[in-house]
């Protein structure tokens, strides 16, 4: 068993129980930018989260240059799950890649002033952990739209 992708699996399996909470919503409230939350909307964070990926294992990790994702990108979920088929291709190739390697190290740049030298294991914490934190923005947003969400915690099912 390769640990890495059966935890891939578990996000994979907690996303889609959160695509389909979004799906119970109006197209028009899924792109609402509510004050509340600094003008995000749910599909803008999950936007963010897929173009986070991007960043980090595409980019960062795997040295690509791939086209960023927009909010525009996606006005539905359908749309959404789209992106997240290509992020998920992405993840696949990144486990791949560094598959018993996870403290190779990577110089990153943020800027002319400020670099990082970071392990291809904190890449993919970074983006797991980034995902789950945004998916209870998403929740607390249903949750402000009058959406009562299911339970997006790691069951097994």
């Amino acid at each position: 068993m390769d640990v890495f992708i059966s935890q891939y699996e578990w996000i994979q399996r907690t996303r889609e129980l959160l695509f389909r909470y979004c799906e119970t919503m109006s197209q028009s409230e899924y792109v609402k930018e509510l004050e509340s939350f600094g003008g995000d909307s749910i599909r803008n964070l999950h936007v963010h989260v897929a173009d986070c990926y991007r960043v980090w294992l595409g980019s960062r990790g795997l040295g690509q240059s791939l086209p960023p994702f927009t909010p525009e990108s996606a006005n539905n979920v359908k749309e959404m799950r789209d992106i997240f088929r290509a992020t998920d291709a992405l993840v696949h190739e990144f486990l791949q890649e560094f598959k018993g390697k996870w403290d190779h190290t990577i110089h990153v740049s943020f800027g002319e002033d400020e670099s990082a030298v970071i392990s291809a294991l904190w890449l993919f914490t970074h983006t797991v952990t980034h995902e789950f934190h945004h998916k209870g923005q998403i929740v607390k947003i249903g949750r402000q739209l009058g959406y009562t969400p299911p339970d997006t915690d790691l069951i097994e099912s």
